[in-house]
């Protein structure tokens, strides 16, 4: 009799322990989203989060087989509200990973403690300099560009299209400095002025009326959120956009057109990407999202789409073990998944190598505000700062 019960105390406590594994096994993976969803940049955030979204909702709230818990977090565009959101995830809620962020300011402030915690770090949006070189990182990996590719792509588009003498205009932050200097390494003609405004600043009409009176051949600008509203209906209304080509990266996206409308018909963008793109990843990616949104997809929201899908291959690759980060880490360099740019590669510093295209606002056959891919001046482009990056 004794030995029937331990025989039976045996069997259960193993039924136990299975039923716990699998427990275990079905408990949500954690991750953290955090970006501005507050303030004159919350666009951008929203897009990448939604995008992200519609990835994760494809796969029946999962990303590589494993049910996801995504944690949203607003960091206002501060540095110090970022910083506060991240202990929070990692200290309190213990994410293995953080994916998003639109600002510079932002990645620069928080990026370095994210890695050195062992947290994975998925830029859906931000590409800083310094973390492309010297200071790049192990745990971050970027699932869309390095900053100043944006604008390198239209300094090559500007020279192509022989603008003998621009005028280059920003706000002044960490973001505007990579991009107006990435347009500086492309272009061969003369920066006839050079423009810094301070951040969040709505109202260029000075600027504007210097703009005119030094008459270039094209402006490049660079404004996040709504200050890219702001400049471009001002550059618009100012009568410039008539007579001066508008040059810009990461401006002229679906949310903004909408509310731009007409004033930025003809403005140009340079970009890795477009609603036009044509390749099944992207068609499924824009079909699915007209559909869950009703809106066309933005740049934001195909880097958030690809964050996503970058995830959901490393996960599926270590089987939801994302404790093991050196296995982790290898399956997220190896990102093998179908981008919705087509052919995606990481180079050594973990940001992509990608072709980068030119396009112009127009109307679609509905009707609506988008942009057209018109050029490809730059491809397998790689950022400038790769060669500083120690790791291989």
């Amino acid at each position: 009799m004794l030995k029937k019960s331990v025989r039976y105390l045996v069997a259960g406590s193993a039924l136990l322990a299975a039923s716990a594994a699998f427990a275990q096994a079905q408990e949500p993976l954690k991750i953290g989203f955090l970006t501005t969803f507050s303030g004159v940049s919350s666009v951008p955030g929203e897009e990448m989060y939604d995008g992200f979204m519609l990835a994760v909702s494809q796969r029946s709230g999962k990303l590589g087989g494993v049910p996801v818990d995504i944690l949203k977090e607003d960091d206002q565009f501060k540095p110090e509200v970022a910083t506060q959101a991240v202990t929070k995830l990692i200290e309190r809620e213990h994410v293995p990973i953080i994916a998003g962020i639109v600002g510079s300011n932002i990645m620069m402030a928080v990026a370095k403690h994210i890695s050195d915690k062992g947290v994975f770090l998925v830029s859906a949006n931000s590409g800083p300099s310094p973390l492309a070189g010297a200071s790049c990182l192990p745990n971050f990996f970027v699932a869309s560009w390095q900053n100043d590719s944006i604008a390198e792509v239209v300094g090559q588009y500007a020279t192509d299209k022989g603008y003998k003498k621009v005028v280059l205009m920003s706000a002044n932050y960490q973001g505007g400095k990579d991009l107006l200097g990435g347009f500086k390494r492309f272009y061969k003609g003369k920066i006839l002025d050079e423009i810094y405004t301070p951040l969040n600043q709505l109202d260029f009409s000075a600027e504007l009326t210097q703009i005119a009176a030094l008459q270039p051949d094209a402006v490049y600008a660079f404004y996040p959120g709504a200050m890219a509203i702001t400049f471009v209906r001002q550059y618009q209304l100012s009568g410039l956009l008539k007579t001066t080509p508008l040059l810009s990266s990461a401006m002229l996206e679906a949310p903004n057109l909408s509310a731009l409308k007409d004033s930025a018909l003809g403005a140009f963008g340079g970009m890795f990407w477009g609603p036009d793109t044509d390749n099944p990843a992207s068609k499924k990616f824009v079909k699915g999202f007209e559909e869950k949104y009703g809106r066309i997809p933005s740049i934001w929201a195909a880097q958030g789409y690809d964050a996503a899908q970058l995830l959901d291959s490393a996960i599926a690759k270590v089987k939801g073990n994302v404790a093991d980060k050196d296995a982790f880490r290898a399956a997220l360099k190896a990102a093998d998944f179908p981008s919705v740019r087509g052919k995606f590669k990481f180079n050594n510093n973990h940001f992509p190598i990608q072709d980068m295209h030119i396009s112009q606002v127009v109307k679609d056959a509905k009707g609506r505000y988008t942009v057209r891919t018109v050029a490809t001046p730059l491809k397998d482009h790689q950022d400038a700062y790769h060669k500083l990056c120690p790791m291989q």
